[in-house]
């Protein structure tokens, strides 16, 4: 069997869904039967440019004999385009040669004459419209549904996102298949000594609490902030709070919001944190706090448990199903509830002893290793019904 896989995401995007796919794929690449080959077809850029994760490709057609790769010199917005708006659409294996199948990790399916598989991770365009970015709805409003309708098999990242589907696109139950994503084994807890270099690196204080992901309206920082002022007014000595993650849309109000609310001196943004330092990083955290307003998954407070932070989520879309009975769960629009939960996280040393040993067990739920096995039935399901099998 010969598979192409777009890994457009691995290559260029760093959290979410380009971690998804570089360590989904890693997993069916170091799992598949032996007569599988893979093909990694993927938007290289205009000459001259090289995606931010090049490197991981490489690696990747390293662990695997018979393993190649597809280099299409388009940015990826340009091969979205190219895929879906020319009037006769230039099917996928035209490029790659004999392919038996095509796995799409990221919304929309390349066409393809063949047995096809896409992946949903959330229809976060569709339940908050008033926080997508429009350019990226529109198109994802236009994309998604002839993908749907074309693929002969959907993943959903979580029940919830399944869900969404059914609910929200009128997709048969059936069609849909929950393939959970995980944390890598990177996450675990480390002893003191082994993360004092990335204290040290970032100038981090003896305690704080962590929150990360992009600087946008579906994170819901804002209200986070509120609730972080009222804590403060609550417990003086609240540890200060560190913001990881890249400016996306609207991100002017987030930057804004802890002057406003008079708390600018105990709050600190960092744009970039090296994906590497992220184990170190969740582990030196005295608390970690996720509260949006919608998820399709949530990598981030999983990857927190795994590394036994007492960690606390908003109570809606994918998150409780994530983090299960280990984290704190709070309304994301209530902020005094956040706020008293806040003190409750920071300050209750039962409850953290207790955190600190369910969040590593509920992580363990989640392995990539399940996933690839998911993935892989899949794929030997849909080419025995293409053979006739």
């Amino acid at each position: 069997m010969r598979v192409a896989i777009d890994y457009t995401a691995g290559a260029w995007q760093g959290a979410g869904i380009g971690r998804y796919t570089r360590e989904l794929i890693r997993a069916v690449l170091l799992t598949a039967p032996a007569d599988y080959r893979f093909v990694l077809c993927y938007a290289s850029g205009w000459p001259g440019q090289k995606p931010p994760y090049h490197a991981d490709i490489a690696e990747l057609v390293a662990l695997r004999a018979g393993t190649t790769t597809l280099a299409i010199p388009l940015p990826p917005r340009r091969l979205t385009q190219f895929w879906h708006r020319l009037k006769v659409p230039l099917r996928i294996e035209w490029l790659t040669g004999a392919i038996d199948l095509v796995h799409a990790p990221d919304f929309v399916l390349p066409p393809t004459g063949k047995p096809g598989i896409v992946t949903i991770h959330d229809l976060s365009y569709l339940v908050h419209p008033e926080c997508a970015v429009p350019g990226v709805a529109r198109y994802l409003t236009e994309a998604v549904p002839p993908s749907l309708a074309s693929a002969s098999a959907i993943f959903a990242d979580s029940l919830s996102t399944k869900n969404d589907l059914i609910n929200l696109l009128q997709i048969a139950p059936e069609r849909v298949e929950v393939v959970y994503a995980a944390v890598g084994g990177q996450f675990v807890p480390m002893a003191e000594e082994v993360i004092a270099p990335i204290r040290a690196k970032y100038q981090l204080p003896a305690r704080f609490l962590l929150t990360g992901g992009t600087l946008e309206p579906r994170k819901n920082y804002v209200r986070l902030f509120e609730a972080y002022a009222k804590a403060r007014q609550m417990a003086a000595d609240m540890p200060p709070l560190l913001v990881f993650g890249r400016k996306g849309w609207m991100f002017e109000d987030i930057i804004a919001a802890p002057a406003r609310l008079g708390i600018s001196e105990f709050v600190r943004f960092i744009d970039f944190v090296d994906d590497k330092d992220l184990p170190a990083l969740y582990n030196l955290a005295w608390g970690f706090v996720y509260p949006s307003i919608y998820e399709g998954f949530g990598l981030p407070p999983l990857e927190a448990l795994a590394c036994g932070t007492p960690t606390m989520v908003s109570n809606v879309s994918s998150l409780p199903e994530v983090v299960g009975m280990a984290a704190i769960q709070v309304s994301p629009t209530d902020t005094a509830m956040m706020a008293t939960q806040l003190v409750v996280l920071t300050h209750d040393d039962a409850m953290r002893a207790t955190l600190r040993t369910t969040g590593p067990a509920q992580a363990t739920l989640f392995r990539w290793e399940a996933a690839a096995q998911q993935v892989l039935q899949q794929y030997a399901r849909l080419c025995k019904v293409t053979s006739g099998e």
